[in-house]
């Protein structure tokens, strides 16, 4: 989780933030919390403590998934040569950009 956080400590902070159940754990979510961000992530199923989540807004993460599908196409970001994370959100905007634009 400390890749995750360091990308989502890059961006401004928003009012949700929807990731699937690998992005389920305690420590996230408190990170988040204190962010001011509300967490749109299901529960693990062997998680002990249900928790709940908004399954509506979950529903609509399927736009997130093909913009990521549309960024597998660019062979740098798909494979992360690059290893430090400014270099990398800064591949992901130019990447973004061109999409976009077409």
């Amino acid at each position: 989780m400390r890749v995750a956080k360091r990308c989502i400590a890059a961006m401004p902070a928003s009012a949700e933030l929807v990731g699937d159940k690998g992005y389920d754990s305690d420590d996230l979510r408190h990170w988040l919390a204190e962010r001011g961000t509300r967490a749109i992530i299901p529960p693990k199923r062997h998680r002990k403590t249900r928790l709940d989540f908004d399954a509506a807004i979950y529903r609509t993460r399927n736009i997130i998934e093909r913009m990521f599908c549309r960024f597998k196409d660019w062979r740098r970001i798909a494979t992360r040569y690059d290893r430090n994370i400014k270099t990398f959100m800064a591949t992901i905007a130019i990447a973004a950009t061109v999409i976009w634009w077409l």
